[in-house]
């Protein structure tokens, strides 16, 4: 509610795209001119998945949750994924105090906090994302069920596309680890990857509905400020995009202000060292462990389409597509916490909380 008290009521787009889905129609004219919208002959689309659009159905239709559900929808899928990160770290080795750490760091020093508390789809589909990202790797540390790990990475998928991409390390390695008996090698390998065809299916049907073709997501035609059509039309992704994605996600420092403190958040991103420095205890975790070693080819695969893309996400605290991500750091920092010292693991959890309570406070001025 605090995000209310901030920023007011504004009419959400996908609301409005939500009340028109209730009536057999994906398009509004009141999206015209918008960022990230299609113009297709004369209708007007807005280029975000199907799961954003789903989770505003219910708000939709009822006229008198219309105007909060944008706000709530983010909480819906954050406050469960936050509730969760006490069972993912205990699932990857934390124990005693370590686990209370990293459970409130995931909560509320990670980029999910910042997220989940302002009503904004782009926001959204990182809630539901790191929500069904938390509960694969649950899954994957306990009874490990094809079925309910691929559902899940297809959830992923219909929320943060990029995601989908830590399918391939866990599937090929729960297919090997069943290697000897072939004929359930391939009831797994099935079993896991047709929840995450049919999301694929669903993604390719929506896009198709909306643009006439299941491979064009919208994003490479949408309507962009100037600055954002430069840096599109080197490729929507590029390598050239790396370097500055690179510097968004690691080397961004806040902007310099002639008042006091002097300082302020960058709209354009910061350094994730800077915004979630408990961030760093994940390289704790090393290489040599099995689950390790899985998690960080997870993030790595993940990481590159992010770094390839060619917007880094306006208006940000931090740098917000890291969350694709994130949940496989936290479980990599749970694998990591054996190694803890103490006192400099709790301190970065704490300045992690304290910077993304600051980031709270700051685009709630700024929005």
């Amino acid at each position: 509610m605090l995000a209310i008290e901030w920023r007011g009521f504004f009419p959400d787009r996908m609301m409005m795209v939500a009340e028109r889905a209730l009536s057999g129609h994906l398009d509004s004219n009141a999206l015209k001119g918008t960022i990230d919208t299609v113009e297709i002959a004369g209708r007007y689309y807005i280029a975000l998945g199907p799961l954003q659009l789903l989770a505003y159905i219910p708000f939709a239709a009822v006229p008198d949750l219309q105007l909060v559900g944008g706000y709530l929808t983010g909480l819906l899928f954050g406050i469960p994924a936050a509730w969760l990160a006490l069972p993912l770290a205990r699932a990857y080795g934390a124990r005693g105090a370590a686990v209370y750490w990293i459970a409130a760091f995931a909560a509320f020093g990670s980029l999910l906090f910042w997220a989940s508390v302002f009503g904004n789809v782009y926001n959204l589909a990182h809630a539901e994302s790191f929500l069904a990202l938390t509960l694969f790797l649950i899954e994957w540390a306990g009874k490990r069920r094809p079925m309910p790990l691929g559902a899940c990475l297809g959830v992923s998928f219909l929320a943060r596309p990029t995601t989908i991409l830590a399918a391939i390390p866990f599937g090929l390695y729960l297919v090997w680890t069943r290697r000897s008996d072939l004929r359930a090698a391939a009831r797994s390998a099935a079993a896991f990857g047709l929840p995450i065809a049919g999301a694929v299916a669903l993604y390719g049907w929506f896009n198709w509905l909306r643009f006439g073709s299941p491979l064009e997501t919208g994003y490479a035609i949408s309507v962009l400020p100037q600055s954002l059509q430069d840096r599109r039309a080197q490729g929507l992704f590029s390598i050239v995009h790396i370097p500055e994605n690179i510097r968004l996600a690691l080397l961004a420092l806040p902007d310099r202000i002639s008042q006091p403190p002097f300082f302020s958040a960058s709209p354009d991103g910061m350094s994730m060292a800077l915004v979630s420095p408990a961030l760093i205890t994940s390289l704790w975790a090393g290489f040599r462990d099995r689950a390790a070693r899985l998690l960080w080819i997870a993030t790595a695969l993940v990481a590159v389409p992010v770094f390839l893309y060619y917007g880094g996400g306006f208006v940000q605290y931090g740098f917000r597509y890291s969350l694709d991500f994130t949940p496989f750091l936290v479980a990599l920092m749970a694998v990591g916490s054996q190694r803890w010292i103490g006192w400099p693991e709790r301190l970065l959890v704490l300045v992690s909380v304290a910077s993304v309570i600051a980031g709270i406070c700051w685009y709630g001025g700024v929005s």
